[in-house]
């Protein structure tokens, strides 16, 4: 989803273009002077975006005040509850039972007649809108109970806050646990978060998913927030990306190595994905609501100058999608020119191989309006009704695949005989003949929200030769903004360096190719694996180790240089795997799980093992740890919540600090049980329910390893559960 033209996603020609487009955004607007005379009123205007809108007919004259009057009031807030999260069921419970009924006074008393409620449309009572905009839960001090616990619960990963019509790419995309999603364009995280979700909600309990998420984005410091946005989901099935999304490599090892005549099997030879999420940068005009200095500065050449960016995003998306699976295009603009003339033009060049899914019966509850059929198409120089109107001194901005029923420019004949056509009147309004009705528009007034776009293209067979190469080439034209023809893997060049090495591929002497990043390297080193499994009892036909743990550090040959240790799922391991072998074509910012820490105690000195286990791999390991587990009752469990360190014989239960006091020096999990189980491992089954924490167990007393954060929260959901 765009944010005004500000989410700058494709390298150095798609942030080019996207500054061009900036420009033109930062021009001075005929309605400026009335924005600037009613700005302390939040009278929002620009005179050029209604008479764009009123002009495109994307809503009946009759509701045109109606669809002002909310774009101009602030965005409800809106979040979603973490299905996969520990607590989702109690959450959910106390949303349903205590805030809908302590919050109603204070709906009532601003003219609303509710507080918050679930989104109709969402499955599971899982997503919530709230009457009140963010701003107003901020500030308002009878909110503030609500606004604590939105703020804690979002902390710690058990709900993210995330605008409501955002929410909805994803569920079109109908994501099972096997599948491999691409998220092309990533940043922020909340879309990759809920994809996290839905892969592993509908795996087999106590079990990584077959699947992964591959997140995308092209600006590393955006990255960094999507990294921190899903580092909550405690998931071993991602990994964090930084190529262009237009650009994205599909890793064809089969063909790069049959070139060097190499034989090399892998257990996946080529990276194409399932289902492919393809949120465009774009103008933002649906974010208005949130972002109201988008008034000031909207105009029409913001959206112009995206759409052929996003043509090229979306075919590259379908380019990476397998036979048979499903890309979703969004946009969070209102635009035409943005959404189905970029769908039209897709479906023109992919011909039969992709169709445009009708999904007018999903989700019945959620308000959408249908895909428009025709459009205009406006510059500074005013109105187009057909691209036969457009001047050849305007032909650089305004393109053919911009009108309803344009063809690719390098099937036009625009030349004489369009100018022949032009001096015999003005055309006619174009009408595309393609089904774009089965596309579907949120607009703001229909259910309180944002506005946004979304197109569901199914993949029937392979891609035209032109459109379907491993690496789509952009034909370089004036037209085509600036975007630059993507730079050529060079695969006859790493043929030669292969065939250069008397038949053995090394592909170690590849890496380091991403400045900037360290490489990901697999950890060989069987004395700190053989450690862990033996001091946490993990064995390896239950819990792999092998094979699956990476590191960021490149040099791994030196003893106790590694700091940080990640777990990846099979899917993830298989990619890596892949992306070696083709010379490193991927970019990674961050993969897996971070599982292990170097802990530099001294006592872990007399241990095999100098590596603890972190907060967020905790989750995943502790249903294989056989050693290094404490059970507490609530109230030993809830003292060390609140008091940090305990020393052994201050326990409420002195079994339980005498338990403490034998088990082996530095990093053991406490597991909370209830009063009717006993001490002992063997009487505790660990499942997803499970409460654990990690601590460090010294000389003489127990420690959490926990973030103050983190207690505070579990501490508070232990107290409340108590109290029922």
């Amino acid at each position: 989803m765009g944010r005004g033209g500000r989410r700058h996603r494709g390298g150095r020609s798609q942030r080019n273009q996207l500054e061009d487009s900036n420009e033109n955004v930062r021009k001075p607007l005929k309605s400026e002077a009335s924005f600037d005379s009613n700005i302390h009123n939040r009278t929002w205007s620009n005179a050029d975006f209604e008479e764009y809108y009123k002009e495109q007919r994307i809503v009946k004259p009759e509701e045109w005040d109606t669809f002002m009057e909310v774009l101009r009031k602030p965005l409800p807030a809106a979040f979603r509850v973490n299905s996969n999260g520990q607590f989702c069921d109690e959450i959910r419970s106390i949303l349903e039972n205590d805030f809908i009924k302590s919050l109603q006074a204070e709906a009532i008393e601003s003219g609303e007649l509710e507080a918050i409620k679930p989104l109709p449309w969402y499955p599971n009572n899982l997503a919530w809108h709230s009457n009140f905009s963010r701003k107003e839960i901020r500030k308002n001090q009878t909110l503030e109970r609500f606004h604590e616990f939105l703020k804690l619960e979002t902390e710690v990963g058990n709900m993210t806050r995330q605008e409501a019509v955002s929410m909805v790419p994803p569920l079109f995309l109908d994501v099972h646990p096997d599948h491999f999603v691409l998220d092309m364009c990533a940043a922020p995280g909340s879309k990759t978060f809920q994809l996290l979700e839905l892969i592993h909600e509908s795996a087999e309990p106590g079990s990584l998913p077959n699947g992964m998420v591959v997140a995308n984005d092209v600006d590393y410091k955006r990255s960094n927030l999507l990294i921190h946005q899903t580092k909550r989901t405690c998931t071993t099935n991602l990994m964090v990306t930084n190529n262009e999304g237009q650009h994205f490599p599909n890793c064809n090892s089969k063909r790069t190595l049959s070139i060097a005549s190499e034989i090399h099997h892998h257990p996946i030879d080529q990276l194409l994905f399932d289902r492919v999420l393809c949120d465009v940068p774009c103008s933002g005009d649906g974010t208005l609501r949130k972002a109201p200095d988008i008034w000031r500065r909207w105009n029409s050449g913001s959206g112009n100058g995206l759409h052929s960016l996003q043509v090229v995003l979306a075919m590259r998306g379908l380019s990476l999608l397998k036979v048979g699976g499903r890309m979703v295009y969004s946009t969070c603009s209102m635009n035409p020119i943005e959404d189905e003339a970029v769908v039209a033009e897709v479906l023109r060049r992919c011909g039969c191989s992709v169709e445009l899914v009708d999904v007018s019966d999903k989700f019945p509850e959620l308000i959408r309006r249908p895909g428009l059929k025709k459009w205009k198409v406006h510059d500074s120089s005013g109105w187009y009704r057909s691209y036969k109107d457009v001047p050849k001194s305007q032909r650089d901005g305004i393109l053919k695949t911009m009108f309803p029923s344009g063809k690719s420019d390098k099937d036009s004949t625009c030349g004489e005989n369009s100018n022949e056509e032009m001096a015999s009147g003005e055309s006619a309004e174009e009408v595309c003949d393609l089904p774009l009705e089965r596309c579907l528009r949120i607009l703001p007034h229909d259910q309180n929200t944002g506005g946004f776009f979304i197109a569901v293209l199914h993949k029937v067979s392979p891609l035209p030769v032109s459109e379907g190469a491993e690496d789509i080439v952009v034909e370089e034209s004036a037209s085509d903004n600036g975007l630059k023809p993507p730079e050529k893997e060079g695969i006859i060049k790493l043929a030669q360096e292969l065939g250069g090495m008397g038949g053995k591929t090394k592909v170690p002497a590849l890496q380091g190719k991403w400045k900037g990043l360290d490489p990901v390297v697999f950890l060989r080193d069987e004395t700190v694996i053989n450690g862990i499994k033996t001091f946490y009892g993990i064995k390896d036909e239950s819990f792999p180790l092998h094979g699956h743990l990476v590191t960021r550090n490149s040099d791994t040959s030196s003893k106790g240089n590694v700091k940080r240790i990640y777990y990846v799922s099979k899917s993830v391991k298989d990619v890596l795997e892949l992306n070696s072998a083709v010379g490193k074509k991927i970019k990674i910012a961050s993969v897996g799980l971070k599982m292990f820490e170097k802990q530099s105690a001294r006592e872990c000195e007399a241990n095999s093992c100098s590596f603890r286990i972190t907060s967020e791999g905790l989750p995943v390991i502790l249903p294989y740890m056989t050693k290094q587990i404490l059970y507490a009752t609530m109230v030993d469990f809830k003292n060390l919540l609140l008091y940090k360190s305990i020393k052994f014989p201050d326990f409420a239960l002195a079994e339980f600090g005498q338990k403490a006091a034998e088990v082996a020096m530095g990093y053991c999990v406490v597991v909370l049980v209830d009063g009717t189980q006993e001490l002992g491992s063997e009487a505790v089954e660990v499942n997803s329910s499970t409460i654990a924490i990690g601590c460090w167990k010294g000389k003489a007393s127990l420690t959490v390893m926990v973030t103050t954060v983190d207690c505070h929260q579990l501490h508070q959901r232990l107290s409340d559960r108590e109290r029922l």
